[in-house]
């Protein structure tokens, strides 16, 4: 590959328009807001990684082409976890810190960010109502957040696959209104469970389980640690932008995207 001329570190990685992004806006600036701003912006740059290669992921499963999906999902466990310890940084942030600039981003919060609700919804946790929070499907987040609502998630394109492949994947699995959230069912179950059987004879499909199951317990980690920072730093307080604050993110907790790779275990050695 010919080497562009004329390309630097800091014009290739555009280190001039990155690096003036950070602009506090309290007035006077307060220190600990270029911390706030920082900690959200890295976090979407990681989010923007993660759909990058989920999307990779998805057409590979499409095409029934597993293995390239080993290494796409191995990094984004990595990438969950660059998200995870970087709560270690924000929990610097003392609650009489934070209280000093809180008010001036007025409704603005990190439940808006349609990044993370595309990661969400590519995984299967779809709720059709969460695109009103993003204008709706006549914006342009709001639209192509519809649009991968109606498409199968990572989860369902496995399932597919594994329909494709002879195993007895119950029909309902395979072809469904893609914008329901996904709900466990036992047929589901005893698919996993001949994988889980013989190993070895399955061993495409059994290690794509088990990634699925990184991605889902890394996702669970970094819930609770955001739900940790968060009663660390307001306590019971409402969320900015409208959410209950640490009480939805309890509740988020009880989410299960792949329920029947959680279940089968209780099914192995039966």
């Amino acid at each position: 590959m010919t080497p562009v001329k004329g390309i630097s570190y800091d014009s290739y990685l555009m280190l001039e328009q990155l690096l003036d992004c950070q602009h506090r806006i309290s007035d006077p600036p307060h220190h600990d807001e270029m911390l706030f701003i920082i900690q959200h912006q890295t976090s979407e740059l990681w989010f923007k990684l993660i759909l990058h290669e989920i999307e990779a992921a998805i057409g590979f499963i499409q095409q029934d082409h597993l293995e390239p999906c080993f290494k796409i999902l191995s990094r984004v466990k990595s990438i969950q976890q660059q998200l995870f310890n970087q709560w270690a940084v924000l929990e610097t942030l003392t609650p009489s810190e934070y209280v000093q600039f809180r008010g001036v981003f007025g409704n603005a919060s990190g439940f808006q960010s349609r990044q993370y609700r595309e990661f969400e919804f590519r995984l299967g946790n779809k709720n059709m109502r969460f695109i009103d929070l993003h204008g709706g499907v006549t914006s342009v987040n709001g639209e192509r957040l519809d649009r991968i609502a109606r498409a199968p998630s990572l989860y369902d394109e496995f399932l597919r696959f594994l329909s494709r492949k002879g195993f007895e994947v119950p029909a309902d699995r395979v072809n469904r209104d893609w914008r329901l959230p996904y709900e466990g069912h036992a047929g589901v179950v005893q698919v996993f469970k001949v994988i889980y059987d013989n190993p070895r004879k399955h061993w495409d499909s059994y290690d794509m389980c088990e990634k699925l199951v990184d991605i889902e317990e890394n996702l669970q980690l970094w819930r609770h640690r955001h739900m940790r920072t968060v009663a660390r730093i307001i306590g019971f307080k409402r969320g900015t932008g409208g959410s209950s604050g640490v009480n939805f993110l309890k509740k988020v907790l009880d989410v299960s995207l792949f329920p029947e790779l959680i279940d089968v275990r209780t099914e192995i050695g039966k």
